[in-house]
């Protein structure tokens, strides 16, 4: 186990970043060492081929673990997948895991699902740990108190070859979250709230540390829905401490140490936050209390408002650049300035991502549409779990019946119309409320338009045809 005994107290970066640094150049660059590495079926199949053009096998197979998520369809699934770009990168994935040796959830395992699901209901996302994946939203993983962060096809050959990467240190900063969150507010409404604040590059090239007593509060799952969101601020990576939440969630999941090793990856686990007095670059302070539920009206992430607030008029704001993008994106969604948030109609929904798909995000919005309908208005509205064990216990405890009975269609898992890239998405205009964590323009499909909000948020959207208080529910 490191030893962090010596006099300048440390940062929970700061402990991660040493436990990994192979070798740190003069001009700042560290070689760092890799331990988790998550592979997908889009970001891939190039790096592999690399792999087989320079002669080369990945350095320490059994710190691969691999899924197709991107592309998989939610129905039908017995019958394959239609679209052949699709087909092809999924099968790709199969044939490059087998080849390599490779521990791959194919399509039809029941543990296949949304990597950032997937790795820590399997226990393969530890504590202490340097994860990376080809695909941006690994910051999901920080809430274990990891250092986890999206890389490009190029650097996944790098890993995949080396089990290192050439990265720079970034600058840190805590996020502090304090008090009782209000009825009806979730972590995904904390989240909005504070890339409202920031803005999406208020934390670019920093790590952020969330920490405060709204944070020791939370599930598991609702950290990785903040970890996962927290990119959106243009954050490097996001990362939580450990406590006795953390070790309790991890206990006899399928990759996690057991018996003596689990005890001393405890006494471990345990050192992962920051000390006392450690110098953060940056602190940023929320009110958990302040946050209503909170709803996107344009096309990024921090282009929100309250449920009780009005769309904004972009003749108010004073910055020119600011200005333009509101005109844009009130263009593009369709929207007027000063209409009532509440007042905005829509035609589909979505629950699912890997910002919102876990057991706990199911409960909630079933708890919302229980011995309710949908709207007549909505044209489809989706619930997708985010893993085949995810789906397997909501099953178990009849949640599915009670989207069934409301209306919804109970899908398989993947990302779905979270980005479109496979069947389920937004057609030109069409309007819908989503538990995923991006909106910019043709995200869920050509034409689309994104609102973001929490499951909650979607679930009472669907059963109304528009927008209204959860909290108020």
């Amino acid at each position: 186990m490191p030893d962090y005994s010596h006099s300048t107290p440390c940062t929970l970066l700061d402990k991660l970043w040493q436990r990994h640094a192979v070798n740190t150049t003069p001009d700042g660059h560290t070689l760092l060492y890799i331990d988790q590495h998550l592979v997908n079926e889009v970001t891939s199949p190039q790096a592999f081929d690399g792999l087989r053009m320079n002669g080369l096998r990945p350095w320490r197979s059994e710190s691969v673990l691999a899924t197709a998520d991107h592309n998989v369809p939610t129905a039908n699934r017995i019958i394959g997948i239609k679209d052949l770009m699709a087909r092809r990168q999924v099968e790709a994935l199969s044939r490059n895991c087998a080849e390599f040796g490779l521990t791959e959830f194919p399509m039809h395992d029941a543990r296949q699902g949304i990597l950032h699901v997937v790795g820590p209901e399997q226990g393969a996302t530890l504590p202490g740990m340097s994860i990376v994946c080809g695909d941006s939203h690994t910051t999901t993983h920080g809430a274990f108190a990891a250092l986890a962060f999206g890389i490009g096809t190029s650097e996944i050959e790098h890993v995949l070859a080396t089990q290192c990467l050439i990265v720079k240190k970034p600058a840190t900063m805590q996020v502090r979250i304090e008090g009782e969150t209000r009825r009806g507010v979730t972590p995904k409404d904390l989240a909005l709230a504070l890339i409202a604040q920031i803005g999406t590059s208020g934390a670019t090239g920093h790590a952020l540390e969330f920490a405060g007593s709204a944070i020791e509060r939370m599930s598991m799952e609702a950290r990785m829905t903040l970890c996962n969101m927290a990119l959106e601020t243009g954050a490097r990576c996001a990362m939580i401490a450990v406590d006795e939440t953390t070790i309790t969630y991890l206990h006899d999941r399928p990759y996690a140490p057991r018996d003596l090793r689990r005890d001393q990856a405890v006494q471990y686990w345990r050192t992962l936050h920051s000390d006392p007095g450690a110098r953060f670059d940056r602190i940023v302070e929320l009110d958990a209390a302040t946050v209503r539920p909170q709803v996107s009206w344009g096309t990024s992430p921090e282009m929100v408002a309250s449920i009780d607030g009005l769309v904004p008029d972009p003749a108010a704001e004073q910055d020119s650049v600011k200005r333009q993008a509101m005109e844009r994106a009130l263009a593009y969604m369709d929207l007027t300035p000063g209409i009532r948030i509440a007042d905005i109609a829509l035609d589909k929904i979505f629950i699912g991502s890997c910002t919102n798909a876990r057991l706990e995000d199911l409960r909630a919005a079933a708890a919302v549409v229980r011995g309710k309908r949908v709207a007549a208005g909505i044209a489809q509205a989706l619930v997708v779990p985010g893993s085949g064990l995810v789906k397997r216990e909501a099953e178990a405890e009849g949640l599915d019946k009670i989207f069934l009975a409301a209306g919804f269609e109970w899908r398989d898992p993947g990302c779905s119309m979270c980005l479109g890239m496979n069947e389920d998405r937004l057609s030109p205009g069409e309007r819908c409320a989503s538990t995923s964590n991006r909106n910019f323009e043709g995200r869920q499909g050509s034409g689309g338009r994104t609102h973001l909000v929490s499951p909650v948020m979607a679930a009472a959207a669907a059963i109304a045809g528009h927008f209204v208080d959860v909290s108020q529910l």
